[in-house]
C-alpha cells in the first residue's frame, strides 16, 4: 500500500479542506445564479474526487490533520452525498427562484454557506485536534442555522432559533467534556497542544484518570448526541428539516448527523483504550434504543412529509448508535453499513420529497395523494426509496438491519426484543403513510418536475445493488474499521 501512496503527487487532506473554503469565498462574490450553481457542483465534484485519493494516501497523524481508515469512510461518504445533493440543488433552487420564494441575493448566500458547511464538516472529520474538531462542528451548526432560516418565514426563523438554542446547549456540553479530557491528559502528557491531539491521547490513554474520563464521556455523549439527533435531545431536528430548503434537509440527514456521530466514536475509542473506564456501549445503546422507540411512535402522528422523514432519521441514527454501542465485529460492521445506506437512502428520499413539494405546492401529507398516477416516475421512485429505508429486501438497509438484529440476539437477547419492536413500529408507520402518498386518487397539483431525477436514481441504484452484492474490497475495508472500533 505504501508504494502506491508514494505515487500520489499531492497530499489530499489539505486540498479537501481548501477547495470548499475557497469556493465559499468565490460563490459569495458571484451574482449569477446559473454560474454559482455550476461552480457549486464543480467544487463538490472536485472535493469528492480528492476524497477518493485518500484511499491511496498514507495513513498519517500529524499535529493538525489525521488520516486513518475510520475517518476516510466518513469523508468519502460525505463528499459523495454533498456532490449529488449539489446536482439536485442546482435545479431545485432554480425553481425556488422562479416562484419568488428566494431572491438572487439569497442564492448567493445559500451557495456560499453550502460550501462553508462542507469545509467545516471536512475539517471536523480530518482534524487531529479535539478542540479544532469542536470548533468545526460549531461552525457547521451555525452555518446550518443560517440556511434553515433562509426562507425568512416566521416558521423558518422559529426553527432556526430552536436549532440554535438546542444546538448551543449540546455544543456547550461537548465543550465541557472536551475541557475535562484535556484536564485528564494534562498530568500525563504535560501542558500544551499534546493534551488535545487524538493520536497522542490514544497512545497515553491507559495512564489517564478513569473517573474523570467517565464524566467527560457522559458530557461528550450528551453534547454530540444532540447533534446526532438522539433522544431526548432530538427536538431541533424535525423543525430544521421541515422549514429549511430541501437540499439542506438532505445534507442534515445524510451528512451532518454522521459528523457528530464520528465525534462520539472517536471518544468511544478513547474510552475503550483505558481498561479502567466504564464501558461506553450501554449508554450508547440506551440512547439509541430510546430514539428508535420514540421515533417509531411519533411517525404515526406526522402530518408534514418532511417532518415524517425527519423522525425517520432519528430512528435510524438511533439504530446506528445502538449498533456501535453493542460493539463487536458484526454489530460494528452493521453500524458502518447502515450509516452508509441511511445517508444514501435518506438523501434520495429528500430529493424525491423536494420534487413532491414543488409539484404539489405543499408539505401536508393530506394534500399529497396518488403520486404514482399523477407523476409515475416520481411516485414509484419514492415508493422504492421508502421501501428501502423501511428495511424491505433487497435494499442495503435490510442487510444492515439483519446483521444488527442477529448480533443483538446473539449477545444481548433481552435488548433484541425492543429493537425488533421499534423496527416493526417504524415499518408499519412508513407503509401506512406511503400507501396514501403514492396510491389512490391523485390530489390537485400536476406541475411538471423541473429538478433533476439523476441524483435520486444514482442513490437508489447504489442502495439496491448493495443489498445484493458488496464488493470484496469494501467488505474488507468495513471489517477492518469494525475491528478498530472494538
Amino acid at each position: 500500500m505504501m508504494t502506491a501512496l508514494a505515487a500520489l503527487p499531492f497530499d489530499p487532506a489539505p486540498v479537501i479542506l481548501a477547495i470548499p473554503a475557497a469556493a465559499a469565498v468565490l460563490l459569495a462574490l458571484v451574482p449569477s445564479y446559473r454560474v454559482s450553481a455550476a461552480l457549486n457542483v464543480g467544487a463538490c465534484a472536485l472535493t469528492f474526487l480528492t476524497a477518493l485519493a485518500l484511499l491511496m494516501a498514507p495513513r498519517i497523524a500529524g499535529p493538525f490533520l489525521i488520516v486513518d481508515d475510520l475517518n476516510i469512510v466518513f469523508v468519502v461518504l460525505n463528499t459523495f452525498v454533498a456532490f449529488t445533493t449539489s446536482v439536485f440543488s442546482a435545479s431545485y433552487i432554480g425553481h425556488e427562484l422562479e416562484t419568488g420564494r428566494l431572491t438572487p441575493l439569497h442564492l448567493r448566500f445559500y451557495h456560499a454557506m453550502y460550501q462553508a458547511l462542507l469545509a467545516a464538516m471536512n475539517l471536523a472529520l480530518l482534524s487531529n485536534n479535539l478542540g479544532v474538531m469542536w470548533v468545526a462542528i460549531e461552525v457547521a451548526t451555525l452555518t446550518t442555522v443560517l440556511m434553515v432560516g433562509l426562507y425568512r418565514t416566521e416558521a423558518a426563523i422559529e426553527a432556526a432559533w430552536k436549532y440554535f438554542m438546542l444546538g448551543s446547549v449540546g455544543i456547550a456540553l461537548a465543550l465541557f467534556g472536551t475541557i475535562l479530557v484535556y484536564m485528564v491528559a494534562q498530568p500525563v502528557v504535560g501542558e500544551g497542544p499534546d493534551g488535545m491531539i487524538w493520536s497522542v491521547l490514544m497512545k497515553r490513554a491507559r495512564d489517564f484518570d478513569p473517573a474523570l474520563l467517565n464524566v467527560a464521556f457522559v458530557f461528550l455523549l450528551l453534547g454530540y448526541g444532540t447533534k446526532v439527533g438522539l433522544a431526548p435531545l432530538h427536538a431541533w431536528l424535525p423543525d430544521a428539516h421541515s422549514e429549511g430548503p430541501t437540499p439542506i434537509s438532505a445534507v442534515l440527514s445524510g451528512l451532518l448527523l454522521n459528523v457528530a456521530l464520528y465525534a462520539v466514536l472517536r471518544f468511544k475509542l478513547l474510552m475503550a483504550a483505558h481498561p479502567g473506564t466504564l464501558a461506553p456501549g450501554p449508554l450508547m445503546m440506551a440512547m439509541g434504543l430510546a430514539s428508535l422507540l420514540l421515533a417509531g411512535f411519533m411517525l404515526y402522528r406526522r402530518r408534514d412529509i418532511k417532518r415524517l422523514f425527519a423522525y425517520s432519521s432519528i430512528e435510524h441514527m438511533g439504530l446506528i448508535a445502538f449498533a456501535f454501542g453493542l460493539g463487536g465485529p458484526v454489530a460494528n460492521f452493521a453500524g458502518l453499513l447502515h450509516m452508509t445506506m441511511h445517508s444514501l437512502t435518506k438523501s434520495a428520499i429528500f430529493f424525491a420529497v423536494g420534487h413532491v413539494c414543488q409539484v404539489k405546492g405543499t408539505q401536508k401529507l393530506a394534500d399529497i395523494r396518488g403520486l404514482t398516477t399523477s407523476h409515475p416516475a416520481l411516485g414509484w421512485g419514492l415508493v422504492v426509496a421508502v421501501a428501502a429505508i423501511a428495511g424491505l429486501p433487497p435494499a442495503g438497509v435490510f442487510m444492515s438491519e439483519f446483521l444488527l438484529v442477529t448480533s443483538a440476539f446473539a449477545h444481548r437477547p433481552w435488548l433484541a426484543l425492543p429493537l425488533v419492536a421499534g423496527l416493526l413500529l417504524a415499518f408499519g408507520a412508513l407503509m401506512a403513510k406511503l400507501s396514501g402518498i403514492a396510491f389512490g386518487a391523485p390530489s390537485p397539483g400536476s406541475d411538471k418536475v423541473k429538478a433533476s431525477y439523476l441524483p435520486m436514481a444514482v442513490h437508489l441504484t447504489l442502495v439496491l445493488v448493495a443489498g445484493l452484492y458488496l464488493p470484496p474490497p469494501l467488505v474488507a475495508w468495513f471489517r477492518h474499521v469494525a475491528g478498530l472500533l472494538g
